[in-house]
């Protein structure tokens, strides 16, 4: 779960952050805490309870096939957007930055390169290295923080020579952009959707050979959440302090990898980027396929296994056509790439963020409702995240994305129980309620939550520190 969460794509959008706000993008990190807590101890319990191993088995089982549906075409939506739409445009600011060739040349070059893989069957042999590729990548940050700290000479020279603000976890509510008002509102609505109800993260928590391992695992890469600003966001600031004449928010990381690095650890440092990059791109081309050939083609006609293969690989290279088309369609949008990724995954959330927390809180929901949620909220949230994109009708007209997360989160919600209110109870109910798994957490994890209040502790004292 942690290698997968600490990737490129977070080192350039992070970086980015530390170098346009200061440490203000670590609420991304520190906060994260309270939803792996509500993952372990409420989420989790619940579907070991409920007997599910996927999260779209729980909405097929829960609400119906029309409501799995959606998540089939939704998820296909997610994939080709927000991951490799995103990976593509993030490893074209990589290459493009390192070997001084144009932002397209590069995104084709990384699309041709992770497409080829994934069509021959390669895709094996990337993700065999993901972890290795992980600790370099982590150790090539902490190595890059460590330089840029003998570069700067001292912390106070670092912090003399940036904004005040850029050491402020919580901005005041006047910020244009990353208040504390957006980031206590807007940021659980993406926290609920992406810790505890998004299959990527959720699989790896059930895989785990039993309730209490899934909840220590949890809270170990909780703890990891508090040094991940140190090694991603700070070499941002450090870079806005060094070179901030000549580098940009989204190349700040390649800035400090290319100004400080030394030539062996350069090279080892860019080749573990682009494997993970390429990594990354084929995965999201490897799951699109999958989807879209076991999940949607048999709807329409059945195939045969050769059938599937060869169809797959027509349906790899269209998607990655479609990935170039929006990775190219980022680099217009005229935002920085933090801003373009966390936007996207932050507009796309409430959805699936409402229904969730809604079928495992209330039995009285029904599928009327949350098919009327899905479908008409997904809608509108594609429409949303369209115009933020493309910054229609003009740029600054939508409030911060974590904020108009929020507003469509609060709106979604409101439409959920009174469409269950006005509408008959299910006349069947198959899974159990959270009320009906509270004794299984509060029999057996009694030091797990000790140990979560530590950590809260923690968090809470570096939060009184940078405020």
């Amino acid at each position: 779960m942690f290698s997968a969460n600490a990737g490129p794509m977070m080192l350039i959008g992070f970086a980015g952050v530390g170098f346009s706000h200061g440490i203000v993008g670590s609420n991304f990190e520190l906060l994260a805490w309270i939803f792996l807590m509500l993952l372990s101890m409420v989420f989790l319990p619940y579907y070991l309870k409920a007997k599910i191993s996927t999260i779209p088995q729980f909405l097929k089982i829960r609400f119906g096939n029309r409501s799995y549906n959606f998540l089939v075409i939704y998820s296909l939506i997610s994939i080709l957007v927000v991951w490799l739409g995103s990976a593509l445009y993030a490893g074209g600011l990589l290459i493009s930055g390192v070997f001084d060739c144009s932002l397209f040349t590069a995104i084709i070059i990384i699309a041709f390169v992770a497409t080829s893989f994934t069509a021959i069957g390669g895709l094996k042999a990337v993700v065999r290295t993901g972890i290795f590729q992980s600790i370099i990548i982590i150790i090539s940050s902490i190595v890059l923080t460590f330089l840029g700290f003998q570069k700067i000479g001292s912390i106070d020279a670092l912090v003399g020579q940036t904004p005040e603000s850029y050491w402020k976890l919580f901005l005041p509510a006047s910020h244009p952009e990353y208040s504390w008002v957006s980031i206590v509102l807007g940021y659980p609505v993406v926290a609920i959707y992406y810790w505890c109800a998004d299959q990527t993260i959720v699989q790896k928590m059930l895989a785990a050979k039993n309730l209490k391992e899934g909840q220590y695992g949890a809270l170990f890469i909780g703890t990891l959440k508090i040094i991940m600003p140190i090694i991603f966001i700070l070499p941002g600031v450090m870079c806005y302090v060094l070179f901030k004449d000549s580098a940009q928010p989204d190349t700040a990381y390649i800035t400090m990898i290319k100004r400080l690095m030394p030539h062996g650890l350069l090279g080892l440092s860019i080749a573990a980027l682009i494997a993970a990059l390429i990594d990354t791109v084929s995965s999201s081309l490897n799951a699109f396929c999958t989807v879209f050939t076991l999940d949607v083609v048999p709807q329409f006609t059945p195939l045969n296994q050769k059938q599937q293969i060869k169809m797959g690989k027509w349906i790899t290279i269209v998607a990655a056509i479609a990935g170039v088309g929006i990775a190219m369609l980022f680099s217009y949008s005229g935002k920085n790439f933090f801003e373009l990724s966390q936007g996207l995954v932050s507009i796309l959330s409430p959805p699936l963020a409402v229904v969730f927390l809604a079928g495992i809180i209330w039995k009285r929901v029904n599928s009327i409702s949350v098919e009327t949620v899905l479908y008409g909220g997904g809608l509108l949230c594609l429409l949303l995240g369209t115009c933020h994109v493309l910054n229609y009708p003009y740029k600054g007209y939508w409030p911060h994305f974590l904020l108009l997360s929020f507003y469509i989160f609060i709106a979604l919600s409101v439409a959920i129980v009174v469409l269950t209110l006005i509408t008959k109870p299910p006349v069947v109910q198959v899974q159990p309620s959270l009320l009906e798994t509270k004794h299984q957490v509060a029999d057996s994890t009694k030091p797990i939550w000790l140990m979560w209040l530590g950590l809260a502790v923690i968090i809470v004292l570096i939060y009184l520190l940078f405020n």
